[in-house]
């Protein structure tokens, strides 16, 4: 009896034809991308590592870096910065965030009368300029023409009230609540998403067990919402600690009063452009500018190879 002939018996598998369009339809984006984020990214960090030298840019390593930490001018500027920076997370982390998970919480909630208008009404202020924000908070806080002290005179707690722009212990509190009030709309809209893609056949074999409101949100839901949790404080440590726009509007690039809003964005601002009487030094402006995007990377991956799968790990 013949043998077959090996060859024909292999089964030809025809070859997958390259899809070019797919790079096609990325290039603009990541065209746009790199000329927008990286390249500024790793120009940045290269000028870090450069100064000017008898008049002409020259390497000098880490020594901008020991100048930062090592002048008393600079680093006693930058650790007052980095300081309010971290009140300014740590801020939105306890007001901000847990608000919009309550809110999105109440949202979710079936049967709740307008819940469309409200959401759209706690979302609004995120639409928002920080330009218009900024001043109509002034103007709003003005202990002159102001319309808070009439507002608590009303119920009675005028007594409270206090140029709190102006004072250098409650200034950074008041910045603060005023960005949590026009933010606190993303972190309601993210939770909300998350709570109404829950199952329904969770929340059923919920109630069939007797956990119902409230205790069904405790044990049921909010386990479930842990990651968009987790990514919404990513989200909130990078833009605050990227925050630059409210301050600036609100208390200037000085961060006043007597620097105590003052936080590593606008002090990267005086420093890069100059402010003022004060010279503006590029190299030292990219160094600082080095620290914030350690800081910040430093931040995000303590999440993603530490918390994150802590979180997974207690899911499932």
């Amino acid at each position: 009896m013949n043998q077959p002939d090996i060859a024909e018996t292999e089964t030809i598998v025809p070859r997958r034809p390259v899809r070019w369009h797919i790079l096609v339809f990325l290039a603009p984006a990541f065209l746009v991308y790199t000329a927008v984020m990286i390249l500024p990214l790793v120009e940045t960090l290269r000028l870090s590592l450069f100064n000017v030298v008898d008049g002409t840019m020259a390497f000098v390593g880490l020594a901008n870096f020991q100048r930062l930490f090592g002048d008393p001018r600079l680093a006693a500027d930058f650790w007052n910065a980095l300081w309010n920076n971290t009140i300014f997370f740590l801020i939105h982390m306890a007001v901000q965030n847990p608000i919009g998970v309550a809110l999105a919480a109440m949202l979710s909630l079936p049967g709740l009368r307008f819940a469309a208008f409200y959401r759209s009404a706690i979302f609004v202020p995120t639409l928002l300029s920080f330009v218009i924000v900024g001043f109509i908070w002034k103007l709003i806080l003005s202990p002159i023409w102001g319309i808070a002290p009439g507002l608590m005179d009303l119920v009675g707690l005028k007594s409270l009230f206090g140029p709190w722009l102006g004072k250098p212990e409650s200034a950074l509190i008041t910045v603060s609540l005023i960005s949590v009030w026009q933010y606190v709309g993303i972190p309601m809209m993210l939770i909300y998403a998350a709570l109404i893609n829950i199952p329904d056949e969770v929340l059923e074999a919920a109630e069939c067990d007797g956990i119902t409101g409230w205790g069904q949100f405790w044990k049921i839901k909010l386990p479930l919402i842990l990651p968009s949790i987790g990514i919404i404080s990513v989200l909130t440590f990078v833009g605050n600690f990227n925050a630059f726009d409210l301050i600036y509007t609100v208390q200037g690039a000085l961060g006043g009063p007597d620097g105590a809003t003052d936080i590593l964005g606008t002090l990267l601002y005086r420093t890069f452009f100059g402010f003022q009487n004060q010279m503006g030094n590029r190299p030292m402006g990219a160094t600082i500018a080095t620290v914030m995007f350690l800081i910040i990377l430093a931040g995000v991956s303590l999440y993603l190879f530490v918390i994150q799968r802590r979180i997974r790990r207690y899911q499932f």
